[in-house]
């Protein structure tokens, strides 16, 4: 893993998908039916999976080109402007008439095990073809060992268009797939990885995923459906990687869970940003890990983000687990 900020590759991260305003608040525990809960601690926030990953990459000194819809209301800005101090491209976000911008309403118990009632609003606008003529023009331009990161937060057609305009140009693709629900073979067969959680994955494949064992059963499920390879987040914050030549698994390090918002695309750009680095896909992998487990010690998705030596400094603790097969 290379330890100097100075990139060894010139890849971009081009993110597509969701951009949303965060409300967040801490609760003392969830609420019963028809209760209602006092909360406390909080904060407006920028969120969406899409978005997430373009600040990470940015934050790890990557150029990071985001694609995606708000809407043309005062909640727009909240999203935009931490994308905008980070250095973020958004070229490729459109203001829809009409819309409100995407919302996300966020709670966090003691545990740090966040609950989200999310209104994708703008973000599920129809792509036009101004949006699909620049993204491609994007896709086109992308130097070498660029990745393309998409999620499930969105137009299906627009998804699709981007994995498949990825995949022709050579670009290799991260899939989130998220919700599970609106993810199709179609989707999985242009991922070169797809990066469920334990319940994406239980949805997607009909296997409860439970531990190392049933995370590999499961990924196989998704590469028997049409995925490059299966890169399975586990609730410890630990991943297993299953693709056609084996089975790699990356043990998480013990850190205190404050708050698990946006942790998993916090993985998915930190595997995205190790790619476009050119990295090794097991270096790669342990960018991802150590950024999903730097995104849980803080409140809050964006501000919890790491930059690349703390980031670095992590990666390099976390080693393969016992489960490898060679």
């Amino acid at each position: 893993m290379h330890s100097r900020s100075q990139p060894s590759a010139a890849g971009v991260v081009l993110s597509v998908g969701s951009i949303n305003a965060d409300f967040q608040f801490r609760v003392e525990r969830r609420p019963e039916i028809s209760e209602t809960l006092v909360g406390h601690d909080f904060v407006r926030l920028g969120g969406g999976k899409a978005a997430n990953v373009a600040l990470l990459a940015a934050r790890l000194g990557r150029v990071a080109r985001l694609f995606g819809h708000v809407g043309d209301d005062e909640l727009a800005e909240q999203a935009l402007a931490p994308l905008r101090s980070e250095g973020v491209d958004l070229a490729g976000v459109r203001r829809v008439p009409g819309q409100a911008t995407g919302v996300a309403m966020i709670t966090v118990p003691p545990d740090g095990a966040k609950g989200i009632v999310l209104s994708l609003n703008a973000n599920d606008a129809v792509w036009n073809e101004a949006d699909r003529e620049t993204l491609s023009h994007a896709i086109a331009a992308a130097p070498a060992h660029s990745v393309l990161v998409a999620d499930g937060e969105m137009d299906a057609d627009g998804l699709q268009l981007a994995l498949s305009k990825a995949r022709a140009a050579g670009i290799r693709t991260v899939l989130d797939p998220s919700p599970a629900e609106r993810i199709d073979d179609r989707a999985l067969a242009l991922a070169d990885y797809v990066v469920p959680n334990p319940g994406e994955a239980g949805r997607l494949t009909d296997v409860e995923v439970e531990g190392v064992d049933s995370a590999i059963a499961a990924g196989r499920r998704l590469l028997a459906r049409g995925a490059g390879a299966a890169c399975m987040k586990l609730s410890d914050g630990g991943c297993v990687l299953v693709r056609g030549e084996g089975v790699t698994c990356i043990e998480p390090l013990g850190v205190e869970v404050v708050d698990t918002t946006g942790a998993g695309d916090a993985f998915a750009g930190g595997l995205a940003v190790g790619l476009a680095r050119g990295e090794t896909e097991a270096d790669a992998l342990r960018l991802a890990v150590a950024a999903s487990q730097c995104a849980v010690t803080g409140y809050g998705s964006q501000p919890a983000y790491p930059r690349w030596d703390a980031l670095v400094a992590l990666a390099r603790r976390l080693t393969l687990g016992p489960h490898v097969e060679r």
